[in-house]
């Protein structure tokens, strides 16, 4: 369960520090903020049940 996690933390922090560098705005920092999320989050549940099925 933490892989998920801590792609939707890492992912968060990726897309702030990507927007803040970038000059964007509030609004673009959340956007990038939110989808770096999601996108790692997914990678991250990806991960968890590639791992579930081999391992038990």
């Amino acid at each position: 369960m933490i892989f998920p996690l801590t792609g939707l933390l890492l992912g968060a922090i990726l897309g702030v520090l990507r927007a803040r560098k970038r000059g964007g705005t509030t609004a673009d920092i959340l956007q990038w903020a939110v989808v770096h999320a999601l996108v790692l989050g997914l990678l991250g549940l990806f991960v968890l049940v590639i791992i579930e099925r081999n391992l038990v």
